[in-house]
């Protein structure tokens, strides 16, 4: 059996995100899930920050454009929601800079605009190796 990185934390999470889905549905707007999956992390427990802005080191100085991600839950695992046609490569891209620049391991994307939630874990590997 393979070894999933934060597997108890991921299934609470990825639960929150299945029941905003299955009470809105698809159309809404992704700051409208966020409100929403902030009110189910609230009810669950679950240790949040929302709209993290994250730092972007450069050598030995901090670059005046940062990134925000939508949630840091357990202070280790980058959450960012989406209302797109599919999850592509270029969000995942997104998601794996986020954990490069908070050195964390593991992202989570939810995408909200199909009918079922679609989802996908990024792993920065780089960071598992040299742990």
């Amino acid at each position: 059996m393979a070894y999933l990185i934060y597997a108890n934390e991921s299934y609470k999470i990825n639960g929150c995100m299945m029941e905003v889905h299955s009470e809105l549905g698809p159309g809404f707007l992704e700051q409208v899930y966020q409100e929403a999956l902030e009110y189910e992390f609230m009810k669950a427990g679950i240790p949040y920050k929302r709209e993290v802005h994250l730092n972007i080191k450069y050598k030995d100085i901090f670059l005046k454009k940062d990134y925000i991600a939508d949630f840091i839950c357990y202070d280790k695992i980058i959450v960012e929601l989406k209302t797109v046609s599919d999850i592509a490569d270029i969000h995942k891209c997104q998601v794996l800079n986020f954990l490069k620049a908070t050195g964390f391991q593991l992202g989570i994307i939810g995408n909200f605009a199909k009918k079922s939630l679609e989802t996908a874990r990024v792993v920065n590997s780089y960071n598992l190796l040299y742990e």
